[in-house]
């Protein structure tokens, strides 16, 4: 029994998140986890497997209902129901189902956890979940982090990566943005607005620090009207300031950040767009969007998609994927709105 609950972990739930979400993937009404996990057990042992039928229960049931399922498989197959799955599946199917497997702060971990394993970094990975989680979701991410893996994720950040770089990472990473406040500080916009100008384009280099301070440790709603009130002072906004200002890992970072800042759907749409329509769909990319997102703000992001590239993301993976790869993704997105 120790490998389904070492897997699954602790079923935490973000107590005293204040980021709404927008999930596409919601509880199953009627739910029967016994029924689901004899549906599964026979798809598995069917000739040539039943994949529709495991797409089908499984992208439409929560983490804490695949969980209950996979308690339920074990009870009724004596064996372990991820093992089972791994065994059945292959390819981009089951990356997909294995990551559903796990919970959403899991999933993130153990993508952290993957881009800083072994020879080289997968930089793009470490930046686009570290650089638009909330504060929130980070805070339990260093948590299930040293369950999963029994490391210290700034440790193993530090380890990783060098210069400023790691310090804007690190700073991301210790988690002290301030939550948001009801009330509007005028006087503190204008300053960090003031200083993020100062630090950058009024003179020759970068205060690096500066930016890294104030990006990493005031609320969100305070950074966009920083960012707002940043235009009264530079020639540029703050994006192409950034642009202008740092080069390489460090420039990428700072971007998610104040793209995830200014529209945090609209940013996690952009790449979806860019992955689907890259040359070979970038299906690592597609995947760790929908699989991380589909219980937190996917909704969203198809309604951003829609919005800013005139077609819906359902009718983007319907082009550029197939297979059973093309309708685990569609389930997960859930029919156009």
């Amino acid at each position: 029994m120790a490998m389904v609950s070492e897997f699954l972990g602790q079923l935490s739930l973000n107590i005293g998140t204040h980021e709404p979400t927008f999930p596409t993937v919601v509880p199953a009404m009627d739910f029967d986890p016994e029924r689901d996990a004899a549906r599964i057990e026979t798809a598995i042992k069917t000739k040539g497997v039943d994949e529709q039928t495991i797409i089908d229960i499984l992208t439409k049931r929560t983490y804490s209902q695949r969980r209950d399922i996979a308690f339920a498989y074990e009870r009724r197959a004596k064996k372990d129901m991820i093992s089972a799955l791994k065994a059945a599946l292959s390819g981009s199917l089951e990356t997909v189902i294995l990551g559903l497997m796990k919970s959403t702060a899991q999933y993130d971990a153990s993508l952290i956890r993957g881009s800083i394993k072994g020879a080289g970094t997968d930089e793009e990975t470490l930046i686009e979940v570290l650089c638009s989680r909330s504060n929130n979701e980070l805070v339990e991410i260093k948590k299930v982090y040293l369950e999963l893996f029994k490391k210290d994720l700034e440790k193993d950040v530090a380890g990783d990566t060098s210069g400023n770089f790691a310090k804007l990472l690190l700073a991301l990473v210790q988690t002290k943005r301030a939550e948001p406040s009801s009330m509007v500080d005028y006087d503190k916009i204008d300053e960090d607005a003031r200083a993020l100008y100062e630090a950058g384009v009024k003179i020759k280099g970068t205060d690096v620090p500066t930016w890294i301070s104030i990006m990493s440790e005031r609320s969100v709603p305070h950074l966009q009207k920083v960012f707002q009130r940043y235009k009264s002072y530079s020639p540029y906004d703050m994006q192409e300031s950034i642009t202008k200002e740092v080069k390489g890992d460090l420039q990428r970072s700072f971007l998610v950040l104040v793209k995830c800042f200014e529209n945090k759907q609209l940013y996690f749409a952009s790449r979806l767009n860019e992955a689907m329509k890259s040359k070979g769909a970038k299906e690592k990319m597609v995947t760790r969007i929908i699989v991380s997102r589909c219980e937190v703000d996917l909704k969203k992001i198809c309604s951003e998609y829609k919005t800013n590239f005139g077609e819906s993301l359902q009718k983007t993976i319907l082009e550029h994927t197939k297979g059973d790869y093309q309708k685990v993704l569609l389930g997960l997105c859930g029919p156009e709105e």
